[in-house]
């Protein structure tokens, strides 16, 4: 009797780890595929790498972060030094104190914008999205990168006021940012470029394309009758410099609106000294106009209105002006609240919501 006993328990046994190995083979063929997903997420340096947004319809982008990798650390570490003050000469004024979410991005209905020590700048912040698919930034198309860019409102003694070496030595000396840089940049010290680059990821991944009109387009919603009376005359009139999907093409124009006498901004020319380049601003995208009043580069109109009369029945001759806009923009009263209404449905409400992009402190 006691070896059919023997035999029944080691029958037992070696069914339970014939189950057992199979538990172990089943629990490796599910989690494997996990754990080789996780290490696909990584980069060479151990940071969660990112993809780079193209919304359907795109173009591809511009700037592809290729001298700049991507990351979920480097966003980060951007996102927190677009809300530092300390950036500033009296470490009051941010980037967002001029780019504000609520706006797009842009200044919250004011004319132009606000620096350090009361400062009153030049013109009215431009909004920032997008950013990775225009070839030239700032009003005047002085920058060609994000990164070179990021530069100027540090420096600029009307935005921010301050000098590299100030912000380097306020930042190293915060534990966190110390750390935060080491892991991003794999270098012990904070340099200007690193936090260039840093600015560069978030401001380049901030991507707005999902207002009621880009839902349109997918067929997941329909716009009304006098929405799509004003997309055609949009079409018809405004196309020509705001063309979709970015309803902008990066260009510099003279739109005709003639010069503030005390500001004597004569845009592009200030740039390149030539005069065939006055008066000249870049296009603005159409997209998030309802948030990002005041309009034109010195803020000078509070209402879409104001700014379409302009177009109408204000647009100044001259040398420099763009042919297209020779005599105005020919719009009947009907047609004009129609075009406006089509633009507003171009507004992305969940751009100036998105957590992503809000202030982390």
């Amino acid at each position: 009797m006691p070896i059919p006993h023997k035999i029944t328990i080691f029958a037992l046994s070696f069914r339970m780890k014939k189950i057992l190995a199979i538990l172990i083979i089943t629990l490796l063929t599910i989690s494997l595929p996990q754990l080789l997903s996780c290490k696909k997420n990584q980069d060479a340096k151990g940071l969660i790498s990112l993809t780079q947004e193209v919304p359907a319809g795109f173009p591809q982008p511009l700037y592809k972060f290729e001298d700049n990798p991507l990351t979920e650390e480097g966003f980060e570490l951007g996102r927190r030094l677009f809300y530092d003050g300390r950036l500033s000469a009296d470490t009051q004024h941010a980037c967002a104190s001029c780019h504000q979410q609520v706006a797009a991005f842009g200044t919250f209905a004011h004319d132009r914008s606000h620096g350090v020590h009361d400062s009153h700048t030049l013109r009215n912040a431009p909004s920032l999205f997008n950013l990775a698919w225009s070839p030239v930034l700032h009003w005047d198309g002085a920058y060609k990168s994000l990164l070179e860019e990021a530069y100027q409102p540090i420096t600029g003694h009307l935005e921010m006021g301050e000098n590299f070496e100030t912000v380097i030595g306020r930042l190293q000396a915060d534990p966190d940012y110390r750390e935060r840089f080491k892991k991003v940049f794999k270098y012990p010290f904070i340099r200007p470029e690193f936090i260039s680059k840093a600015l560069a990821q978030f401001t380049g991944t901030m991507v707005s394309a999902n207002s009621r009109f880009d839902q349109y387009k997918k067929g997941s919603l329909s716009l009304n009758n006098q929405e799509l009376s004003g997309y055609q005359i949009y079409k018809d009139k405004c196309a020509s410099c705001h063309p979709e999907p970015l309803f902008t093409d990066f260009s510099l124009r003279n739109n005709g609106l003639p010069i503030d006498n005390v500001l004597k901004d004569y845009g592009r020319m200030l740039v390149t000294g030539d005069k065939n380049d006055s008066l000249k601003f870049k296009v603005p995208s159409l997209r998030n106009l309802v948030f990002s009043a005041n309009y034109m580069h010195d803020g000078r109109f509070i209402t879409l209105g104001q700014t379409m009369n302009q177009y109408r029945t204000n647009v100044q001759a001259g040398p420099t002006l763009d042919p297209l806009l020779t005599g105005g923009v020919s719009l009947t009263n009907s047609q004009n609240i129609d075009l406006i209404e089509f633009l507003r449905t171009l507004t992305d409400s969940g751009f100036i919501r998105n957590p992503r992009f809000s202030n982390p402190f």
